[in-house]
């Protein structure tokens, strides 16, 4: 496939079929994240793989805690709570597939003022999302779909305790992979005339 048709095809699937995802493909998309730009040559991620099974039911209840409060807290009533909760879960627990992308604060280099630590920092975000957006591409071109779901963002020590994640490794997303089993939604995209500005 073509990597402009690729890009067009990409949309963030929330339904999958049954059909599993083969081990080779998840190295191969595992391949081509190791693949994207980072700062300093660093390639400062790791992508935990996480299986279905109790595994998932564990990491959806750890991360249920923080994101209900979250949304009472923003004042949405329970009722929506229960629904968004039970959609999102649903959507970690049949994806075929599934990947933990982390920042590994470990490989960052350290700098005596707070400002710049906090520039390496973003640098290591937009790498990953460098990295992520391989994977999303790579999965269309190869014949699957994937999503990108940020809730790891808002309960990350959650997701740290439940998989024993070392202190240094900051989740950033939840990346379900597999075939979709319903075509998604796709929002109205701004246009290059939106996006530009000349000076």
């Amino acid at each position: 496939m073509e990597l402009h048709d690729a890009i067009q095809r990409r949309a963030s699937v929330r339904r999958f079929s049954d059909e599993p995802v083969p081990p080779a493909v998840i190295d191969a998309l595992l391949a081509v994240a190791a693949l994207a730009p980072s700062a300093h040559g660093r390639q400062p991620w790791q992508f935990i793989v996480i299986a279905p099974g109790q595994s998932r039911q564990r990491l959806v209840d750890a991360m249920a805690v923080e994101w209900r409060q979250h949304l009472a807290g923003d004042g949405v009533d329970i009722a929506q709570i229960v629904e968004r909760h039970a959609a999102s879960a649903a959507r970690i627990l049949a994806a075929p597939a599934l990947l933990l992308p982390c920042i590994d604060r470990s490989l960052l280099d350290v700098y005596p003022d707070a400002h710049r630590q906090q520039a390496e920092y973003t640098m290591a975000v937009q790498s990953i999302g460098c990295a992520i957006q391989n994977i999303l591409l790579s999965a269309v071109a190869r014949g699957y779909d994937a999503g990108w779901m940020c809730a790891p963002l808002f309960c990350g020590d959650a997701v740290r305790r439940e998989f024993a994640l070392p202190a240094t490794l900051d989740p950033q997303a939840l990346i379900p992979v597999g075939r979709k089993a319903v075509e998604p939604k796709r929002r109205p995209k701004r246009g290059a005339d939106a996006l530009r500005l000349d000076r």
